[in-house]
């Protein structure tokens, strides 16, 4: 690990937000522009609430009461979903956790395991819990999609598994290539047009390092993700996308963050070695702040989250559309998330790439739980950016993400540092 210069300096202050999870969810020529000014001589520790605009939907009256009734169900998600790992897998189709329905929505191919019944008996004592029947199981899925994207040439640019385990949802830039090239799957295919998933700092960070800061590698500009031991190591968590092993990550004013230690870019995830801090950056228009991480969160289909970039700043109101898709961006990313902002504002942007994505805490919103880290934007949803860099970079209300099972499946043992 190579040490920061000035180390025993006192900590800075990020001046300015910017994020850009770009057509490789990399801002790529916007760093020295956007160098940070004199350093403020102690870091800002300030925290504030995050708090969602709009109108909750789901006719709840507030987004705090949605979000509370979406932690209980994600809780018993968890349960079910590591009690159908523990058995197997076999049967289980997918969860469908969105708040609106106010119920969680198991889906299971044949009848349940005893093990099975007897734990949704008892979570159904704090949620409401539907088994619903499946046409194909999970792994059944996951079978096919590996084998229609393993195929020479392929024109699928995403596709993932429906919850209901009704059939796969594929996409590519041409609706009748796709289509062709689904023709003889093993399983119904929906088939969506248009969707090109491509790869996407605050500006100014210092030691211990926080997430949702900027930093620039090799391969452009991109943002720090959430603190993490692995191996005993203090680490920084980011979009593996960003940088290669071996590569030094330095903040925009050239201050060493540390060096890339491990790399998987086949489920998008990077370690920076570097001392770090479980806390990330935030902001409510040009007021910037810091949130304490407590936790890791599930993801389902249905859950809200936001994201917070060093580029675009923070953005929620984004909600999870498909787990487990898989990417074709020239090479495959696997077990991503898709998610939508609802009102098709600006999600995440180039720049924003292993920049966090997290979810309130509803019992004190000054605090976070971390979801995982931004990959890429469907550039053909693009939007105005917002943040700090809002010309020059493209940003998208559709982006992907690699949620908190792919850094663990990429890193094992790894685990989350907490603030």
């Amino acid at each position: 690990m190579r040490t920061p210069p000035n180390a025993e300096r006192a900590p800075r202050i990020i001046r300015r937000l910017a994020i850009a999870l770009g057509v490789t969810l990399v801002a790529v020529g916007l760093g020295t522009a956007q160098a940070a000014a004199a350093p403020d001589p102690v870091k800002d520790t300030r925290t504030q609430a995050i708090e969602q605009s709009g109108p909750a939907p789901g006719g709840f009256a507030s987004w705090k009461e949605l979000l509370v009734t979406q932690e209980k169900l994600v809780k018993a998600a968890d349960r079910i979903s590591a009690a159908a790992k523990e058995q197997g897998g076999s049967g289980y189709a997918g969860i469908i956790a969105a708040p609106e329905n106010r119920e969680l929505r198991v889906y299971w191919k044949g009848g349940t395991p005893k093990q099975i019944d007897g734990l949704v008996g008892e979570l159904r004592g704090e949620v409401p819990i539907s088994v619903l029947p499946a046409k194909y199981s999970a792994r059944e899925l996951e079978r096919e999609m590996a084998r229609l994207t393993r195929k020479p040439g392929s024109v699928i640019t995403s596709i993932a598994p429906l919850q209901d385990g009704s059939g796969l949802v594929a996409s590519g830039a041409s609706l009748n290539s796709t289509r062709s090239e689904v023709s003889g799957a093993t399983v119904p295919v929906t088939v969506e047009n248009g969707i090109a998933p491509k790869l996407i700092t605050r500006w100014n960070d210092s030691p211990p390092w926080y997430g949702g800061a900027a930093y620039n590698s090799v391969g452009g500009g991109c943002s720090t993700g959430f603190a993490v031991s692995w191996g005993g190591v203090s680490r920084v968590l980011s979009a593996g996308h960003c940088a290669n092993v071996g590569n030094v990550a330095s903040d925009p004013t050239g201050e060493v963050i540390g060096t890339v230690g491990a790399d998987n870019n086949g489920l998008d995830a990077l370690l920076i070695n570097a001392g770090a801090a479980g806390r990330v950056f935030n902001n409510s228009g040009a007021t910037e702040f810091t949130n304490q991480v407590i936790g890791t969160f599930g993801s389902y289909v249905g859950m809200w989250v936001c994201t917070s970039g060093a580029y675009s700043g923070t953005n929620c109101s984004i909600q999870v559309q498909q787990v487990n898709v898989t990417l074709n961006v020239g090479y495959l990313i696997t077990g991503t998330v898709r998610a939508e902002q609802t009102a098709h504002t600006n999600a995440v942007g180039q720049g924003d790439s292993g920049g966090p994505v997290e979810v309130v805490n509803t019992a004190n919103t000054n605090q976070v739980y971390a979801a995982g880290v931004n990959t890429a934007i469907d550039s053909g949803t693009a939007v105005p950016c917002t943040g700090y860099v809002t010309t020059g970079r493209t940003c998208a209300w559709r982006m992907y993400y690699s949620p908190w099972s792919n850094v663990t499946a990429a890193f094992p043992g790894v685990t989350l540092t907490l603030g």
